[in-house]
């Protein structure tokens, strides 16, 4: 019996040691992962078959919730905290909407719309960039609101009203949200970094990569971007690589959209689908968009998305969480701190 219960012991370790082989040889080199942060149990139990899911949550008068994460987000924690752990949240959470969670880095098999994938590939598929990433979906299977990165919990909460009552079948999210913002603001548009001003002509050559921040005056994360965030150091010294624009997303002010053609700076927003604010638009030499930052980040991840665009490492890498685990990784080398909440 005794030796039935070493070699148990022998098994159990050396399973534990394959495991854990198998997850760092899948990580990037240089890269180490950081561990799971445990999510809700009132999570669903998913067989991965999205129209089931679908279909179960509308039998029960709820909506399908999709979680996208990734092990060792600060952000993910973050809501998984600070959100799910307030109670009302998370009773409406549970009570209104199956939520499934996807690592945008899994391997397990999916079946949505007829085809099959997994998951990492899903995630591609649906250009995730950012974690957490939740995407709604309505009785029919259609994605109707989709939320890029952390969102504090008044913000989060309006997301979840908004899709609970059925506000997608009336206005997109971002009017809804702006007759509903909770926040108090300093209620201005900053212009101070602008090297790009009004009346804006886009269609006008520039020697560098332009941002364009869609922004509003009633924005805690437009005041907390400009007053924390873009003040620093590393902040100037990226935003010195490129043009920069601060409009207005719901101004009616005639503009020229780099194509050349007249519009209000309200239309083009819309057309391109700038769902809240602040939402940075990164745009090439010849005008054509390459990359938009529209998540709630912190001092790093904004730093990080101008170099990666103003150096054009876009360009190489097309996936911005693999460049952005890299450059954590080569600034720790350097003997550089890298805080991703700060």
């Amino acid at each position: 019996m005794e030796n039935i219960v070493k070699l148990f012991f022998i098994f159990c370790v050396l399973a534990s040691q394959a495991a854990f082989a198998k997850t760092e040889s899948s990580l990037e080199p240089g890269m180490v992962n950081p561990g799971y942060v445990e999510q809700p149990k009132w999570f669903k139990e998913s067989f991965l078959d999205l129209d089931e899911d679908i279909a179960e949550a509308k039998e029960s008068g709820k909506r399908l919730m999709i979680f996208f994460y990734q092990d060792g987000c600060p952000y993910c924690k973050k809501i998984l905290q600070d959100n799910f752990g307030q109670r009302d949240i998370a009773n409406k959470t549970k009570d209104n909407f199956d939520v499934v969670s996807l690592n945008i880095w899994g391997d397990r098999e999916i079946h949505f719309a007829g085809k099959t994938s997994i998951e990492k590939d899903f995630a591609a598929n649906l250009k995730v960039m950012y974690t957490p990433t939740l995407i709604f979906f309505n009785e029919e299977g259609k994605a109707i609101l989709r939320t890029n990165g952390y969102y504090h919990p008044a913000k989060f909460n309006a997301a979840l009203d908004y899709v609970l009552h059925r506000e997608d079948k009336k206005q997109s999210f971002r009017s809804y949200l702006s007759k509903v913002r909770p926040d108090k603001t300093q209620g201005k548009i900053h212009k101070e970094l602008e090297t790009v001003s009004s009346p804006y002509d886009f269609s006008i050559p520039s020697k560098k990569y332009r941002v364009v921040m869609f922004e509003q005056k009633q924005c805690k994360e437009c005041d907390e971007l400009h007053k924390e965030i873009l003040t620093e150091e590393e902040s100037q010294k990226q935003l010195d690589k490129l043009d920069v624009a601060v409009v207005d997303m719901w101004s009616e002010e005639k503009m020229i959209r780099p194509d050349g053609k007249s519009t209000t700076i309200k239309d083009w927003a819309k057309e391109l689908n700038i769902q809240y604010a602040p939402s940075l638009v990164y745009f090439d030499l010849k005008g054509k968009e390459v990359f938009r930052s529209d998540a709630y980040l912190r001092a790093f991840h904004i730093q990080s998305v101008m170099e990666y665009v103003s150096s054009e490492a876009y360009k190489k890498q097309p996936n911005f969480q693999r460049y952005i685990d890299s450059r954590a990784h080569d600034l720790r080398e350097q003997g550089v701190q890298v805080d991703l909440m700060r």
